[in-house]
């Protein structure tokens, strides 16, 4: 008895997903359009993802809080701003610090993303006091921290 695929080769498989879309929607799929900032809306900060950058920030002003302790670098530019998270590993596991990183990371995104000065490197090595807090308040003390540097 003779074996038949229960599926199209790979080749066959990602030639034909097209075909089954126009098929299924009567017309092509849209181009994906990138979507920008509005005119008078801050853009997201990038991220710093190397050692070097994160040494380079410690350079620079140092804000401590509750939760975090916050570092700034002024790059001279008019680049989007950009943002590290650290935290140590006197903070607990990788676990609690994944937690706190997390915490931090949506706190700059909804609360602090629209203070942070164009052409700055921002570094927050978070506390274990973050995963208590509240997060309304993890936010007001980022925006306030980052605003003073400012």
């Amino acid at each position: 008895m003779a074996s038949v695929r229960a599926w199209p080769p790979r080749g066959v498989a990602a030639s034909l997903q097209p075909a089954a879309i126009v098929a299924a929607s009567g017309s092509p799929p849209e181009p994906r359009q990138r979507l920008l900032p509005a005119p008078g809306k801050p853009q997201q900060p990038g991220r710093l993802r190397k050692r070097a950058e994160f040494l380079a920030v410690r350079r620079g002003d140092k804000r401590r809080g509750r939760f975090f302790l916050l570092e700034v670098l002024d790059r001279g530019d008019a680049n989007a701003p950009r943002v590290g998270f650290t935290v140590t590993k006197k903070v607990g596991n990788a676990v609690v610090r994944n937690r706190v990183r997390r915490r931090l990371k949506e706190a700059v995104r909804v609360h602090a993303a629209g203070d942070m000065q164009p052409g700055s490197d921002y570094v927050i090595v978070g506390r274990e006091d973050v995963l208590s807090a509240p997060f309304a308040e993890i936010g007001t003390e980022l925006s306030r921290r980052l605003r003073k540097a400012r």
